[in-house]
């Protein structure tokens, strides 16, 4: 399986065996030749990646401004080297730098303050969506999550329809990486953003914006948001849910863009 390796481990009473560990490389974004980042991800879905990074970075605003992806493997990790329009190319000038990001951070790519919040519009308001959908498609994302069921380390995202249906799962070890991967495949498909996302972490600043940036209304994630994401979502006006598990749920912002909240 893409994306993780088998190392021989040592268990207490028991003869050494092979055991599936989650592949975690560095993987570089390049743009028109200028080195922007790298993240430490999980080696597969990197198309997806590059794509998602992209959008929910601001890099470029549309699919169709990204020409041509590149996948260059190397002893030192990974470059994706992508072709962008040159307007968006010009931006990315104006804020260049190569950072080493951690495992699933945020905020990769930016050198001042001013940067960490974008200029971002509110999310459109459409029909509200069912809570019990929410509730549905983390019901069965678990069993999509094909790396963390062999290596127990990998975040995934989803979105899910009105149907509790899902699309675009993707999994990393980083949470960050995962959500970018899901809204990458996503974008590629030409999937409407009328669903809601889900996320099997928590849901920080950085996760809300990508998910406002893509024009998405609703973001949940199975564990707690940060207080600095609380306050972006209300900003946005996107619904903001947490501790979604078990039936049961936290809804943190703009609870009418979701049907069933209602006491």
């Amino acid at each position: 399986m893409k994306g993780l390796v088998r190392l021989q481990v040592l268990r207490p009473g028991a003869a050494p065996q092979l055991d599936a560990v989650a592949a975690e490389m560095p993987v570089a974004f390049e743009y028109n030749g200028i080195a922007h980042a790298v993240m430490l991800a999980t080696p597969a879905g990197l198309e997806d990646f590059a794509l998602g990074f992209s959008l929910s970075e601001g890099i470029v605003a549309r699919r169709d401004e990204v020409f041509d992806i590149e996948i260059a493997e190397s002893a030192a990790g990974i470059t994706l080297r992508l072709e962008i329009a040159g307007a968006a190319a010009a931006g990315l000038k104006q804020r260049r730098r190569a950072l080493a990001g951690r495992t699933g951070c945020g905020l990769c790519g930016v050198d001042s303050l001013a940067q960490v919040r974008r200029a971002l519009a509110p999310v459109r308001r459409g029909a509200p969506f069912p809570l019990a959908a929410l509730h549905e498609g983390m019901r069965c994302l678990p069993a999509q999550q094909v790396l963390q069921q062999a290596t127990g380390a990998a975040h995934a995202a989803a979105r899910v329809a009105v149907d509790g249906s899902l699309a675009g799962v993707r999994e990393d070890v980083g949470r960050h990486n995962a959500l970018d991967k899901t809204l990458g495949a996503l974008a590629t498909a030409g999937t409407e953003t009328a669903g809601a996302l889900l996320v099997t972490s928590r849901a920080s600043f950085e996760m809300v914006q990508k998910t406002a940036a893509l024009g998405y209304g609703v973001l949940a994630a199975v564990s707690a948001p940060t207080a600095a994401a609380v306050q972006l979502a209300e900003e946005l006006g996107l619904a903001l849910v947490g501790f979604l598990r078990a039936g049961n749920c936290a809804i943190y912002s703009h609870a009418e863009r979701l049907q069933g909240s209602a006491p």
